[in-house]
């Protein structure tokens, strides 16, 4: 991401939360907002803060932001007109990558139909997730995929604990992938006390033997992986 430029349009709580991962990632941000609070309350941690109207075409031409890398627009609730204007005017300018907030059905719908080609839907996102979760409570992170497929981090199930993934098969007997696996280790810090965190053991072998605290990444079919969750309960 070094020397990536993205602008960021609409520093709400979304607009600024990406702003600033994206410096934090070494990224030049450019943080836009018609709000001269909600700059000042990024400007420290992004490259340029500008206080400005997104739906003035000569505005955002002074800005180049037809040389960013990609825009945001996270123009915030209730202001969907500004948003799909603003996304109009930066089709117009050729911005190479636009990516827009749509809050709702109707909104991506609009969106996709005027040609924005990346939507993000966060309020709908988060829904699911929640939902999933209250569902189904082994599940911890779940990212559903086109034509049903998701990945799914998951508790270990007990049936499958201290077992290796030779024997458990996952591929053949649930027609799932594993990604990787999360495992708990203990290590003192500095007042000697015990810490436990999970870190990713990235590529694991079949003879890798699943523990009880362990949580797994799995990618598959929903109905697959929600037949290897409830029969290994």
């Amino acid at each position: 991401m070094k020397n990536a430029r993205y602008a960021v349009i609409g520093l709400g709580l979304f607009g600024t939360s990406i702003a600033r991962e994206l410096s934090r990632r070494g990224a030049e941000v450019l943080a836009i907002d018609n709000d001269e609070h909600q700059v000042e309350g990024v400007s420290g941690e992004v490259a340029f803060g500008v206080t400005m109207d997104a739906t003035d075409l000569k505005a955002l031409k002074a800005q180049n932001v037809h040389e960013m890398d990609a825009v945001i627009v996270a123009i915030g609730e209730g202001k969907f007109d500004t948003l799909m204007l603003c996304v109009v005017l930066l089709m117009e300018l050729k911005v190479k990558r636009i990516i827009a907030r749509a809050e709702g059905h109707h909104q991506r719908m609009i969106l996709e139909k005027i040609g924005c080609g990346e939507i993000l839907s966060p309020e709908d996102e988060v829904a699911m997730l929640v939902a999933e979760r209250l569902i189904n409570p082994n599940i911890i992170y779940y990212m559903p995929l086109p034509d049903n497929y998701e990945i799914v981090e998951i508790k270990t199930p007990p049936a499958v604990a201290d077992r290796s993934l030779a024997d458990i098969n996952l591929r053949n007997r649930y027609q799932i992938d594993l990604i990787t696996i999360k495992r708990e280790v203990s290590h003192l810090n500095k007042e000697g006390e015990t810490i436990r965190e999970k870190h990713i053991l990235g590529v694991v072998s079949q003879d890798t033997i699943l523990l009880a605290t362990d949580t797994i990444l799995v990618f598959g079919i929903n109905q697959d992986i929600q037949r290897f969750i409830d029969i290994n309960q």
